[in-house]
């Protein structure tokens, strides 16, 4: 095979041909000064010429500038060079390739440096190479040159660069040398100095440190080996058909041979053997060189190009690449950590596995890496996994005897998937292994048995037979899906109903009842998936938008089964009529019925039949699942105006009337005597049962059922031994007619009657509930806060904005909170040892109470968020965040989030709360006896802590005042009582809070660490600053927090640095992102002031002033206020206002009971929240002014105007606790400086910050 060429044309010896990249670079350091500085005139002699200009506009000497085309080319946006023509995309890549071809054969140095700058600026450089660096240069020096020119400042190049300029550059790009190698195909590929050069500068460049350069080159050079491989293939072709010519030529006869044409076709074989053996030199060196060592790149996207591109080579010149030594790149990528290369591998494969002569020469390599395939079809990647499955059902049909049972069984249970992608490709390999039909076996059974059976007969057989074997799954509508779209035995309800109604035949086993339990379960998700056109619950986002062909599918599919069911459903009824499980499974159907088919295809015999059959159900099951489904095919035979709606009414309601007739027998009889029998509990719960499942779906409110239902929930606390469902229905009886009653009042004048009565029904039936919370029951329990939870959102305020219903808003006073927040912490918050359902061991009855729980929880949650309780409650919730974050996690941390959207202040208020139960519960559990569980204890609540400090995020103007706000009542918690009556002159019994209160310091701006630390101060005595024991550790170390950053204002002996002024011509971006200074701190009063000369001041500390001082401030303020009303100029947009924060109740469309889990989202007001945002400013820093500085404060006081209106003007809050301010500040600004914001600060914090602590009980777990 021919050598590697340089830079020159000349030979590379064969040691010097290495592997590595800058071996490979150091071989071709030839000069190409000969071919582009003299040129043969005819008679031979050479003629010294000047280096002209390619097309494409060439380089111009000196380093690193532009050449002039190009700059001329910019001042008239028109491209010049051929990358800008290949990044516009105007013409297309075989017009630019021919353009440059003719340049080339002009002047080939030229070109061929057009070509390397076109591959060095679309790899983002801005340098040039220039004729005179090419000439005297190596690539390495080039390279070297050019790694100079980048920006550092941009990390961007145009391979990853969006916009519209950039849009299609990559496609132009890969297209450009493609197309290049094709039409160089014929000369000047073979001309020994283009290509070697092309592929030297790549190697180098690939081998270069800079991620832009090696993108790029790899790039080029896998898309360069791609064009070569089909260069070698069409050689090959011709190859072949040039020995085909000769060989024909040389059977010939002696006479009629032509030795020419022989001798011609020889000669032109000889130089296509040249050619393959040069293009496989050429490949060999850019796999070697390129390939071998970006594999395994650090970058992703190199990799996936590598990946992607040999997996081209393998399938279309499968006779070199197509074995184990370049196979095995490919297995080893497998492995890779990211999902995008392993996908371009498992495409490579599926594409090689797809051809049956190619597959042959993988057997290796699948016996290989076949189990790292298998285990990649459980990738976290839904992408990678899919492709997995297919490559896997790709080798099944190669070769079922490869995949062991083990390792089908692995790919079975992904039918079960949540991801319907992954579910369907498994669905695939599912069917091609167990359910591909085969015709001679559907022939041979149908002879053997003696009745006619469906070819698909026995594939539904095993699928039934599959899914009771699935023990790990339940669940037939996601195995269904699974198969829907690759094998229609799904759609087959003839098959189904036969085998379930006929007898089998001959040489036939029946099914057991499992299996019909199981076809039944089948049949109808596949009924349903074929209704709704929609795929089950928990699988996909969300519904998609049917196309017109798939409604049209959905509509044809509806009405066969229809037509079908509407015949063999009374029959399959009346079969397992007395199967609750069959039953309730059964009469899903109707309700996918096209109703009208009853009229228009004379069914309605079939019609009587059907009620008929659900009457007789409905008086012989009590079971909840059956009842329900009655009660749904009820309400859809009657959700609309068809012809049969009459009939279907009168059975309904003469249903109804037998069901309300029982349940008053009953109740007479069980209220007759103190001791009932049996029989008479039976027939209350039973009437219980089927009245109250059928009043969720129904209304009864004309057979006048409530009072009887409330007198016997009034009974419930006095029962004694009768069974607790009777009253858990009761409640729930109750709680459905009291919905069906303002259902009936949705009119804009009620009557007042009305209104007053159902006011009162709703009081009763929430303290009777009340009541219940602390029953010993707790189905009885549950039932009862679950009522109260959807009364009091239904009753909310939001029912206040229509005056008609304004009487009926329940508002929940303390006892009734305080009760359903007992009845959380008790129900829901339990301890695994406490749990006594835990012993049994079976998991799917913790699943259920575990899901029981968290409905539970979410309905308390929702009451805080629709701010229907007070905020405080949620502190129970919030200090178990990390204990139960696994069970309940989710649902804490999104309450969290809106109640922080509510109200920021009393949302740090009550994670502040939340700590301080923790800390008291701590204390009164083990006190500081037992030290090591005292410090897990303590460590478990800073952990905590530390969570709720990063939900404040990183914005600290935004969460000032909630920050500011948790840490005055964490203080006031910590030194309430200042004295420890057991142990005086000790710490205050709560100092350790501190501790946990110091996890919140960093949150803190630093000017109001100051603050913090001066109230802290103010409220210690003089000798706790002194004390040095350890039970004083956590004063110290708080207050050493809060010196950390800030300013140390207790060290008055030292006066502070003052700040360092902003060097000139720093860009002031702070101004424009809405930050205030470039310290990020706020103006306040008790800050540095400048000087009237200029000269800076000692700040003045909390101590300096003295009630002179505060008097005179208070002058200045008052003169401001003056100036501010004479000159008041407020435009809107100029101003940040801080509003209260008082609660009310947000406006929610739509309210969701707890009963009726449905999945919408409920938008919310938010509750405006107080804050105070800083006044943008064009300097750095601006100083208040002090007492002396009148003059200076006269002539600011023209620029900024602060107004603060009467606080009688804002509603005060209900919640006095949880109200952070009642002044409303407006800051204006007229010119873009910093406003004064002095008074605003001061009057934010002194009403967080007061002068005394108020008096708190030692016990209490309030503030």
């Amino acid at each position: 095979m021919p050598a590697l060429r340089g830079k020159s044309g000349k030979a590379i010896p064969d040691d010097q041909s290495s592997t590595q990249g800058s071996e490979y670079l150091q071989s071709t350091a030839s000069s190409h000064g000969d071919h582009s500085d003299e040129s043969e005139n005819e008679d031979g002699s050479k003629v010294k010429k000047k280096p002209t200009r390619g097309q494409f506009g060439g380089a111009k000497r000196g380093r690193g500038r532009r050449p002039r085309a190009e700059t001329e080319s910019i001042a008239s946006n028109e491209p010049s060079t051929l990358f800008e023509i290949v990044r516009q995309g105007k013409g297309g890549s075989q017009t630019i390739v021919d353009e440059w071809i003719e340049s080339y054969k002009t002047n080939r140095d030229t070109a061929l440096l057009d070509l390397i700058n076109f591959i060095i600026q679309s790899s983002g450089c801005k340098g040039v190479v220039t004729t005179d660096m090419y000439a005297t240069l190596e690539h390495s020096d080039i390279i070297r040159r050019m790694t100079e020119e980048f920006d550092e400042e941009s990390g961007d190049y145009p391979l990853i660069m969006t916009g519209i300029m950039y849009k299609k550059f990559k496609s132009n790009f890969c297209d450009f040398i493609v197309v290049l190698v094709r039409q160089c195909q014929y000369s000047i590929l073979y001309d020994q100095y283009m290509m070697d050069n092309i592929i030297s500068l790549l190697t180098g460049l690939s081998d270069s440190q800079v991620r832009a350069f090696r993108h790029t080159s790899t790039l080029a050079a896998m898309k360069l080996m791609t064009a070569l491989v089909n260069v070698a293939l069409n050689l090959s072709v011709n190859l072949d058909n040039t020995q085909r010519q000769h060989d024909a030529e040389r059977q010939k006869q002696t006479s009629k041979r032509a030795s020419e044409r022989i001798e011609m076709l020889l000669g032109k074989r000889q130089e296509i053997i040249e050619n393959i053996e040069e293009i496989q030199q050429m490949m060999n060196n850019i796999f070697k060189g390129i390939f071998v060592h970006r594999y395994r790149d650090t970058q992703p996207e190199i990799r996936a190009i590598c990946m992607g591109e040999i997996g081209v080579w393998m399938k279309n010149y499968s006779e070199m690449f197509l074995s184990d030594s370049y196979l095995k790149y490919v297995g080893w990528t497998l492995h890779d950590k990211v999902g995008d290369v392993r996908l371009k591998c498992l495409v490579g494969l599926q594409n090689l596995y797809l051809v049956n002569d190619l597959a042959l020469k993988l057997e290796l390599f699948t016996n290989r890496f076949k189990d790292r395939i298998v285990a990649m079809t459980l990738d976290k990647e839904t992408d990678v996994a899919v492709q997995a499955i297919k490559v896997v059902t790709l080798i099944l049909k190669f070769n079922e005897d490869i995949l062991s049972a083990e390792d089908c069984e692995n790919v079975y249970q992904l039918v079960y998937s949540a991801s319907r992608a992954v579910a369907q490709a498994a669905g695939e390999f599912l069917n091609e292994r167990l359910f591909k039909r085969d015709d001679t076996d559907s022939a041979k059974s149908k002879r053997a048995a003696s009745k006619r059976r469906s070819a698909n007969a026995p594939l539904i057989k095993d699928l039934v037979q599959f899914f009771i074997e699935s023990e790990l799954h339940e669940h037939a509508a996601y195995l269904v899906d699974a198969l829907w779209e690759v094998n229609d035995m799904g759609k087959d309800w003839d098959c189904m109903t036969e085998l379930l109604l006929e007898e089998p035949g001959r040489g036939e086993e029946p099914l057991d009842d499992r299996q019909e339990t199981a076809l039944i379960e089948i049949m109808v998700c596949a009924v349903r998936q074929a209704a709704q056109g929609h795929p089950p619950v928990g699988r996909g986002s969300s519904k998609k938008i049917l196309t017109a062909k798939e409604k049209k599918s959905v509509q044809d599919d509806k009405m066969k089964l229809s037509e079908h069911f509407i015949v063999k459903l009374p029959d399959l009824l009346s079969k397992y009529g007395m199967d609750s499980d069959k039953v309730a499974n059964l009469l899903e159907i109707p309700q996918h019925f096209d109703v009208e088919i009853f009229t228009t295809s004379r069914l309605e015999k079939h019609l009587d039949s059907l009620l008929r059959q659900m009457r007789d159900i409905v008086e012989k099951h009590t079971e909840s699942e059956v009842l329900e489904a009655c009660a749904k095919t009820y309400e859809s035979l009657l959700c609309e105006q068809y012809n049969t709606t009459p009939k279907v009414e009168v059975a309904r309601t003469t249903l109804f009337d037998s069901l309300a007739e029982r349940l008053a027998r009953s109740f007479e009889s069980f209220d007759a005597t103190d001791e009932p029998h049996d029989n008479v509990i039976y027939a209350l719960s039973s009437s219980l049962k089927r009245i109250t499942t059928f009043y969720s779906c129904h209304d009864l409110t004309g057979w006048n059922l409530y009072e009887m239902i409330y007198v016997l929930i009034k009974q419930a606390p006095k029962r004694g031994d009768i069974p607790e469902d009777i009253y858990a229905s009761a409640i729930a009886c109750a709680h459905y007619a009291i919905m069906w009653y303002v259902n009936k009042l949705e009119d804009k004048n009620p009557d007042p009657d009305e209104i007053n009565k159902l006011k009162k029904r709703v009081n009763d039936l929430i303290h009777l509930c009340a009541i219940l919370l602390i029953d010993r029951n707790e189905t009885v329990k549950q039932e009862a806060f679950t009522t109260i939870g959807d009364l009091l959102v239904v009753f909310s305020k939001q029912l206040g904005s229509d005056k008609a219903y304004s009487s009926l808003v329940y508002i929940a006073n303390d006892n009734l909170q305080n009760l359903i927040s007992d009845f959380i912490q008790e129900e829901v918050f339990v301890e695994e040892d406490d749990d006594d359902d835990d012993d049994d061991g079976d998991d799917s009855h913790k699943i259920e109470v575990l899901h029981k729980r968290r409905n539970l929880l979410a309905s308390f949650c929702k009451l805080i968020v629709f701010n229907i309780i007070d905020m405080r409650n949620a502190a129970g919730i919030f200090k178990h965040y990390m204990k139960y974050y696994n069970d309940y996690g989710d649902i804490i941390k999104l309450t969290l989030a809106k109640s922080r959207e509510i109200n920021k202040i009393s949302c740090a208020r009550t994670l502040g709360l939340s700590l301080s139960q923790l800390f008291n519960e701590m204390k009164s559990e083990i006190g500081y006896a037992d030290e090591s569980r005292s410090i897990a204890q303590m460590n478990a609540i800073k952990e905590l802590a530390r969570r709720f400090s990063l939900t404040f995020g990183l914005d600290q103007i935004k969460t000032r005042d909630a920050v500011a706000a948790l840490h005055r009542e964490g203080i006031v918690f910590s030194l309430t009582p200042i004295e420890d009556r057991q142990n005086p002159g000790g710490p205050p019994p709560n100092i350790g809070y501190l501790d946990i209160l110091s996890e919140f310091t960093a949150k803190l701006m630093k000017q109001d660490k100051k603050t913090v630390l001066a109230y802290l101060d103010k409220q210690l005595k003089s000798e706790m600053l002194e004390q040095t024991g350890d039970e004083w550790s956590a004063l110290r170390a708080y207050r050493n927090s809060l010196m950390q950053g800030g300013d140390t204002s207790s060290d008055v002996s030292r006066p502070p640095r003052p700040p360092k002024r902003p060097k000139p011509g720093i860009k002031r971006k702070m101004a424009l992102s809405g930050a205030d200074d470039v310290e990020g701190r706020w103006v306040s009063r008790e800050e540095q002031a400048q000087g009237a000369r200029g000269g800076w001041k000692r700040r003045r500390t909390d101590e300096e002033l003295t009630s002179q001082g505060r008097q005179q401030q208070q002058q200045e303020e008052e003169s401001e206020d003056e100036s501010n009303d004479e000159e008041d100029d407020f435009q809107e947009g100029q101003a940040i206002q801080v509003l209260p924060t008082a609660r009310s109740t947000p406006k929610s469309p739509v309210l969701l009971t707890s009963r009726h889990l449905i999945s919408k989202k409920t938008r919310q007001s938010r509750t405006n929240l107080s804050q105070i945002e800083p006044v943008q400013s064009g300097h750095a820093r601006l100083k208040a002014p002090s007492a002396r500085q009148n003059q200076v404060r006269s002539d600011r006081l023209k620029k900024y105007r602060i107004d603060e209106t009467s606080p009688a003007s804002v509603s005060p809050s209900t919640d006095s606790e949880f109200q952070p301010s009642e002044k409303r500040i407006r800051v204006s600004v007229t010119k873009p400086r910093r406003a004064n914001l002095r008074r605003s600060r001061k009057t934010i914090l002194h009403d967080i910050f007061p002068e005394e602590i108020p008096d708190i009980d030692q016990d209490s777990d309030s503030f």
